[in-house]
């Protein structure tokens, strides 16, 4: 993707999640992305949801809440971009929202449900977006963003969870 994206689309923080991403349909991708999260993750136990594999780290459970406020938060601003909404979007701080939550008293069915209801939110709304919307641009956290990188931004960032899930916790549930 990072062919296609050019790096004044978004800030340098989200490098990391655009390089994860391969080109393609973004519908398309984000179907996927979220079929390959639920395969994931719907097997799990409500006791391995509650593992950390550092004491320090979130939960499983907690995990896959900050994915969907993370994605509600994204699209949020997606919208407001293609919109045309010219107000400065604000940053948020994940580690405030995942305390403030109880996604440890949540089943990981329906933090999955969550997630899923999100995922089917986002693909509505990229869906209504024509290509010249795509190449609008906002500002979020006090820097410049496109709606197409907004979009990959969503992509890369359930990618790079996924891969913490299967590298950092389940590997070390086995």
């Amino acid at each position: 993707m990072q062919k296609i994206l050019g790096k004044a689309e978004y800030a340098p923080y989200y490098q990391s999640y655009v390089e994860l991403v391969s080109e393609g349909d973004f519908v398309n991708l984000l179907e996927e992305g979220i079929d390959k999260t639920t395969r994931l993750v719907s097997q799990l136990s409500e006791e391995q949801g509650m593992f950390r594999y550092a004491a320090e780290k979130w939960t499983v459970k907690e995990l896959l809440g900050h994915m969907a406020d993370t994605e509600r938060i994204m699209a949020h601003r997606l919208l407001s971009v293609v919109r045309g909404d010219a107000v400065s979007l604000p940053g948020f701080d994940e580690e405030v929202y995942v305390k403030a939550a109880s996604f440890n008293e949540q089943s990981i069915n329906d933090l999955l449900q969550n997630l899923q209801a999100v995922r089917s939110s986002t693909i509505h709304l990229v869906k209504s977006i024509d290509a010249e919307s795509m190449q609008k641009s906002g500002t979020a956290n006090n820097s410049n963003v496109t709606a197409r990188a907004l979009v990959v931004i969503i992509l890369g960032h359930e990618l790079h969870h996924c891969n913490i899930l299967r590298d950092r916790y389940l590997a070390n549930e086995q």
